[in-house]
């Protein structure tokens, strides 16, 4: 939990800005707050400070469907965002944990990216335009309300992924897609890990455009309801998404199953359309998982390494002990693993010595993670970050203790 002292909720942007302005002016620490659902990513603070809360920031502000790009405020939750694209027949295709709650700004600053990245990429890809608070009250704007938008740094992509550490999101500009007629998981068995090598290097090759590609190995997936009871001897299941028209999506299926039957697998089962959801929102909340699904003393590891590292990387997290849940969006190099926390530091080794790099995204209730096991040794870049932490928030107030530090910012 964050050390409160008050909880703020501004009427609008330039209330917003006033009151982190202020708070500047007294030195005294922000901390940002969406829907709540992603706070435990970060070290614990120890500082307490205000909640500056983006629940009274919900407004449509834009949305010219033809341009396929809507403009909201930062509070509004996904859900809703969902909503009104639906009623056009579009999407935003980046899955989000708990999206009744999450909000876009919550999601752009954590830089939310799901099973679907495989295809279609994660937040940062869609946030074309944005308004922002920095650390000194100073409201500025970046990119525009037009996909083709080139003018100036690309801030957003700076802002999306920063965690609330370099300004404070108000709104945002969204490039979005049409929705698709019909989508499917498919899913099969794995036998061994030589096999899930050939059938990835396989989805490498093949015709098909799978939209996720999800390798699942340990307790948390041996019993899914979705999935059944992982066969005797099975390594892990290999879950692949696809989306498109009724008939794109049939013939995708059918192409699957041919090239695993070749590869020496088969396909277990097929959830079309709605009958995925169950196993669609379990692939999407394991890097954030609620308080009865991860262990006492136990966090989230998320691994990044190069797509053809993934799958000796999971055999590598599966070694720590027996109780080790792995999911790898195996496309795209991101493997996520409830492990040991004691255990992070030895696995954030061996990741490093292979090219690749390890945070803790979350940890089990009532564990709290101080900034070197969360985030590990400063970063290549390091002294750039500190220059841009210090250019947009040079007193430190915002998520002050949360994540790497700037010096002279605290």
């Amino acid at each position: 939990m964050l050390p409160l002292t008050e909880t703020v909720v501004p009427a609008d942007r330039n209330a917003l800005a006033d009151r982190v302005r202020r708070a500047a002016e007294q030195g005294q620490p922000v901390y940002p707050l969406g829907g709540g659902t992603n706070l435990a990513y970060g070290a614990a603070p120890g500082e307490p400070g205000i909640g500056l809360s983006s629940a009274g920031l919900t407004r449509l502000v834009d949305y010219p469907t033809r341009d396929l790009t809507i403009t909201v405020e930062a509070g509004m939750t996904l859900a809703t965002l969902a909503e009104h694209l639906a009623a056009e027949g579009q999407q935003l295709p980046v899955d989000v944990p708990y999206p009744d709650r999450a909000t876009v700004g919550g999601a752009v600053a954590t830089g939310a990216g799901g099973p679907r990245q495989y295809r279609w990429g994660t937040l940062r890809d869609y946030v074309i335009g944005l308004s922002a608070v920095d650390g000194c009250g100073t409201l500025f704007s970046a990119g525009g309300r037009v996909v083709k938008n080139a003018a100036g740094y690309d801030l957003c992509r700076l802002l999306t992924g920063s965690l609330g550490s370099l300004a404070v999101i108000v709104q945002v500009t969204l490039m979005v897609k049409p929705r698709p007629q019909c989508s499917a998981l498919v899913y099969g068995s794995v036998p061994d890990w030589n096999v899930a090598e050939r059938l990835l290097a396989g989805l490498v090759r093949t015709p098909t455009l799978p939209s996720a590609i999800e390798l699942l190995a340990g307790p948390a997936w041996r019993d899914d309801p979705s999935l059944g009871p992982l066969p005797t001897r099975a390594a892990a299941w290999l879950v692949v998404g696809f989306e498109g028209t009724d008939a794109e999506v049939s013939w995708m299926l059918a192409q699957l199953r041919a090239e695993w039957g070749e590869a020496g697998a088969a396909v277990a089962g097929t959830l079309l359309d709605r009958q995925a959801d169950p196993l669609a929102k379990a692939l999407t909340e394991f890097r954030q998982p609620g308080p009865q699904q991860i262990a006492d003393g136990y966090g989230v590891a998320e691994i990044h390494v190069l797509p053809g590292a993934g799958v000796q990387t999971v055999r590598r997290v599966l070694e720590i002990d027996r109780n080790v849940s792995v999911l790898s969006h195996a496309g795209s190099g991101v493997v996520l693993a409830h492990v040991p926390v004691a255990a992070v530091s030895g696995l954030r080794s061996a990741v490093r010595a292979a090219g690749g790099s390890l945070v803790v995204a979350s940890a089990s209730a009532g564990t709290r993670l101080d900034v070197a096991t969360v985030w590990g040794p400063p970063p290549a870049g390091w002294t750039v970050m500190q220059a841009l932490k210090s250019r947009f928030d040079p007193k430190g107030i915002l998520n002050r203790g949360r994540f790497l530090v700037a010096d002279g910012c605290r």
